[in-house]
């Protein structure tokens, strides 16, 4: 029990087999903590030195012999003392790492018809938010139209997550236009030939970016607040102009 106990706070097991054997011999050689512990003599030498380091095993010298004893326990409250003012005084530059790591930007990768639906999906976890986007050719014509029209867009209307939409201009995208008040979407067409969408782009969540490729059944979500902002940017500049 006491040896789990020691390996909790940080030792291994032969390191808490042999602090535990110091601790019950006394002032004692080396071949005894090594006998007592089950650990060979060699082993436990290392051992005993990595413990003297760390203070909780010491040694004196008697008739030209060494005797090692166990440091009072505690010294181990007083190791545990010592990394907790570490880690606090390590703790700032820790955490600026870390928001260093927070600004990069998170990307989730989804292959299949079922990866590219999760994609769809993530953004419905922002109710009420405006959405803009790019919308490709197979997105009308190819994808699961049924999760799409019976799942997937029902949802989005339920909870008033508004859509502003730049699509191509063809005869099915138009009558698509003709219901959009209650679809809680907005929808303008581009110029099919000069301006092919073959990926589908949505950004939402103020700093997500879905990205949907039908043909090639990938999808990915980028988190990122500066491409976010750049890509809406665009988006709202060619929203202004078609």
């Amino acid at each position: 029990m006491l040896t789990k106990t020691l390996q909790k706070l940080g030792l291994n097991e032969k390191e808490a087999k042999a602090y535990l054997s110091a601790l019950e011999l006394g002032e004692t050689t080396l071949q005894r903590i090594a006998l007592k512990a089950d650990i060979s003599r060699t082993t436990v030498y290392d051992i005993l030195e990595s413990l003297k380091l760390r203070g909780l095993i010491s040694t004196i010298k008697k008739n030209k012999k060494i005797y090692y004893y166990a440091e009072a326990p505690d010294s181990l409250q007083d190791d545990l003392d010592e990394k907790q003012e570490i880690l606090k005084k390590a703790m700032p530059q820790l955490l600026a790492l870390a928001n260093l790591i927070d600004r990069k930007p998170k990307i989730k990768y989804y292959e299949g018809l079922e990866g590219i639906k999760e994609v769809y999906m993530d953004t419905l976890h922002y109710p009420e938010h405006e959405m803009a986007a790019w919308v490709a050719d197979e997105a009308f014509y190819e994808f699961d139209k049924d999760f799409l029209l019976n799942f997937y867009h029902p949802r989005r209307i339920k909870q008033k997550t508004w859509l502003r939409e730049i699509a191509a201009d063809h005869q099915l995208t138009r009558a698509y236009q003709r219901d959009e008040v209650k679809s809680l979407r907005k929808t303008k067409l581009l110029s099919e030939a000069e301006y092919p969408l073959d990926v589908s782009i949505n950004l939402y969540g103020k700093n997500k970016i879905g990205v949907m490729s039908f043909e090639e059944e990938i999808g990915l979500i980028i988190e990122s607040e500066k491409i976010y902002k750049t890509l809406k940017s665009l988006f709202e500049f060619m929203w202004l102009r078609v």
